[in-house]
């Protein structure tokens, strides 16, 4: 059978480089394919192409006859149209025009009012009115150009489900990496200006791109610096982000662990009774807070303690309070009832959707240095701006590169590099993975994996959340908001478990009542007192790690110290490139073994001091 869709010999070029050349494309009835690469690389042209948008320098594209080809632009434009209603029927085909149902149920699922006129819409409004548009036009092909920008979870999940549902075949270009594996089944990776296939969904992508890699590598022998300058970072942070992951997953699956004990093991009163301990430990305490405008209650009854350390996420629908509850939380508004207590010396920054705009006509140095210098003041320490920009996945040469000349990718990833290096011990990210491609958003995962303080994140990126977040309050309806413990996935899992046990209860009552209806009534005991926490003395082995620490946290703060001596010289990196990234590495490491080592000191004093007020009479 012939594909619906193919492109042959495709190329397009903007001066004299070429995007892409030679490009042959063939899309099959019924295929999903997820089309990956980076930011700047032609994925949205391609697309573009794909749907007749853009017509190619050379090449040709053949459509089978009668097949009907549905395209999804980033930013959709019903100028032509009067209401959301007429720009959705405009789209149902000729053959269902007696069944204008249609629109009116892909409008109500998409909580879409159709009268509405389309000039009043916001952006993720007009994106579902595109979406609409998409469900009713049953095409064969549908071509889907970042799908979930601007839609809440909610949303994004109906989605997945009605893409699904569809006999369509699909391309899908997508930052959302949990939509990708939901439901791609191939993949096209653009990469360097070639276009390489896999018949595996994305799930097996990074896999898949790595072993492609090394059998150019092998092929080639030795790749010339144009090659290794552009697969450098995608090659390492294929495998070598891989390897690191295992670890720092497992990490956060042990804080979740954690977290989930220590929340069954305290409870309100232990919580209460050590709200007076110092060095900021306890960061946020939320209890019974209340707020509404109105008639309408936005958050009714949560309390909530969060610990330094802790990396919160808040999810919801669009409009349920997400804003209102960060607010709420950072203490800029008061709530009607309850409290909220700060910790002491807490210094948040806030990193909201929009983002800090910076001057296209200044430098990468001019934009993150102190005037005049080549010098970053990154968390109240001093680095060489060479050695910060590695970090953002830029070359040690591009700090003299202007603004203006940046991919839509690089400048995301200078804005973040901008944002967090100043000082913070809490740090509140809201919508983050907002328009970042896969690469910057797996290099703001491993900068906030690494950031020592506690975060709060608002965000509707699934996977995002499970990767990073160890407890997730959700919003429930009716203004209630209930703290999960772990990701979005682990926070799916105990709704269901708690629905099956509510399911389980009510069958139980409805037996009893039917079956014993003359039997006495049963007064519940009250439940017992929580046994008070054992405090356990220090094992032989925990005695000498204790003795031994002052020694230990002497030498890393030294080391550290003379560290970021050396990372300070202007001079350190044009001497020696080798030794400077050496250098970099090293001081990240030893500042997460003084981390470790302040906490695990920091436990000893406690149990040290919870045995002698033990002991006294």
């Amino acid at each position: 059978m012939p594909p619906l869709l193919s492109l042959q010999g495709v190329r397009v070029a903007y001066g004299a480089a070429p995007l892409f050349a030679d490009l042959d494309v063939h899309v099959a009835k019924g295929d999903r394919i997820a089309l990956v690469g980076r930011n700047g690389t032609g994925k949205s042209t391609l697309l573009q192409i794909l749907a007749g948008q853009i017509v190619p320098d050379t090449g040709q594209r053949i459509v089978q006859p009668g097949a009907r080809v549905a395209y999804l632009p980033q930013v959709p434009d019903f100028s032509g149209f009067e209401t959301a209603h007429d720009a959705v029927l405009a789209a149902l085909p000729p053959e269902l025009s007696h069944e204008p149902w249609r629109v009116d149920a892909a409008l109500d699922a998409l909580s879409l009012p159709g009268d509405r006129s389309v000039v009043t819409l916001s952006g993720g409004e007009l994106r579902r009115t595109a979406l609409a548009r998409m469900v009713v036009m049953d095409a064969d092909l549908l071509l889907l150009d970042e799908p979930t920008n601007h839609l809440d979870l909610p949303t994004i999940e109906w989605l997945e489900r009605t893409l699904e549902g569809l006999r369509a075949g699909m391309v899908i270009v997508s930052h959302d990496r949990a939509f990708l594996t939901r439901l791609s089944k191939a993949t096209l990776w653009l990469d360097r200006g070639r276009l390489s296939r896999t018949e595996q969904g994305f799930a097996r992508f990074e896999a898949w791109s790595e072993q492609v890699l090394n059998d150019e590598a092998l092929a080639q022998g030795r790749l010339d610096k144009k090659i290794q300058e552009e697969t450098r970072w995608s090659r390492e942070g294929i495998s070598a982000r891989r390897k690191r992951n295992q670890g720092r997953l497992q990490r956060l699956h042990d804080m979740r662990s954690e977290r989930a004990a220590l929340r069954q093991r305290v409870g309100g009163a232990r919580l209460n009774a050590e709200a007076g301990d110092a060095s900021g430990k306890r960061v946020i305490e939320v209890t019974n807070i209340k707020k509404a405008y109105g008639d309408r209650v936005l958050v009714r009854g949560l309390s909530t303690t969060i610990i330094r350390g802790d990396r919160v996420g808040l999810v919801g629908p669009n409009g349920s309070g997400k804003s209102t509850l960060l607010k709420l939380l950072l203490g800029q508004i008061e709530p009607d009832a309850g409290t909220v207590v700060h910790g002491t010396q807490l210094t948040p920054v806030v990193i909201d959707q929009h983002r800090t705009r910076i001057d296209p006509e200044q430098t990468i140095q001019e934009v993150l240095c102190e005037p005049g210098t080549d010098q970053v003041m990154v968390q109240g320490k001093l680095r060489h701006v060479a050695g910060y920009l590695r970090d953002f996945l830029f070359e040690g040469g591009d700090a003299r590169r202007p603004v203006k000349g940046l991919s839509g990718g690089e400048r995301a990833r200078l804005l973040l590099a901008l944002e967090l290096k100043r000082p913070s011990n809490l740090l509140v990210l809201d919508e983050p993975t907002n328009d970042l491609d896969l690469e910057t958003l797996d290099l703001l995962q491993e900068v906030l994996e690494e950031y020592a303080g506690t975060l709060l994140l608002v965000s509707h990126d699934r996977d995002f959340l499970d990767r990073l977040v160890t407890s997730t309050i959700a919003y429930e309806g009716d203004g209630h908001w209930i703290e999960y413990a772990g990701g979005y996935s682990d926070l799916l899992k105990q709704r269901a478990l708690g629905a099956a046990a509510a399911a389980e209860k009510a069958d139980r009552t409805d037996k009893s009542q039917g079956s014993g209806r003359n039997a006495p009534a049963r007064t519940a005991a009250a439940p017992p007192p929580p046994p008070k926490p054992e405090v356990r003395k220090l094992s032989f082995k925990e005695q000498r790690a204790y003795d031994d620490l002052p020694q230990q946290l002497a030498q890393l703060e030294a080391e550290i110290v003379d560290l970021d001596a050396q990372l300070a010289d202007g001079e350190f990196y044009v001497r020696d490139p080798k030794a400077f990234m050496a250098a970099t590495d090293r001081v990240k490491v030893a500042r997460t073994e003084l981390a470790r080592a302040e906490e695990q000191w920091l436990e000893f004093e406690e149990r040290i001091e919870a045995l002698a007020k033990a002991s006294r009479p």
